[in-house]
């Protein structure tokens, strides 16, 4: 598993509102091109949400579906990217003061992620996630007033 924590100066209710919009996922996950749909009714549990991931010409559409949903605390997502299998992605939310502690862990479900987790592959997870929750923590801060 690659668990990456970040604070973000911003209130749970405020980072709820990113994660529940659906539309602003390819602002801050690392490696989203395009959301390509979304059901209305995201992210309450079973609503999917499909996007084009990759880098350059190298695409490849995923799909993620709401396992769990507890508003403005936690939020886990099964990922589905066709041959590369499947990973579970949970987000919590911490009130920690007046900000969120924002906890992400990644851990593969199917596919051949399950045979090459581990150090290299957690490391490499755990940079992009790392990079993802900056990217979050910006538009959080940005939106809501703060210092990143």
């Amino acid at each position: 598993m690659a668990r990456s924590c970040r604070l973000i100066l911003s209130s749970p209710s405020e980072v709820w509102g990113l994660l529940s919009d659906s539309h602003r996922y390819g602002e801050w996950v690392t490696g989203t091109q395009q959301v390509l749909s979304a059901d209305p009714h995201w992210p309450e549990v079973g609503a999917r949400l499909k996007v084009r991931v990759g880098a350059g010409p190298l695409t490849l559409d995923d799909t993620c579906v709401v396992r769990i949903c507890e508003p403005q605390r936690r939020l886990e997502l099964e990922a589905k990217a066709g041959p590369f299998g499947a990973a579970r992605i949970a987000m919590n939310l911490i009130p920690w003061g007046e900000n969120t502690l924002f906890v992400l862990d990644w851990h593969p479900l199917r596919g051949p992620g399950t045979r090459m987790h581990g150090l290299p592959v957690d490391y490499v997870v755990g940079v992009r996630n790392g990079w993802m929750l900056t990217k979050l923590a910006r538009i959080a801060v940005r939106e809501h007033g703060g210092d990143v």
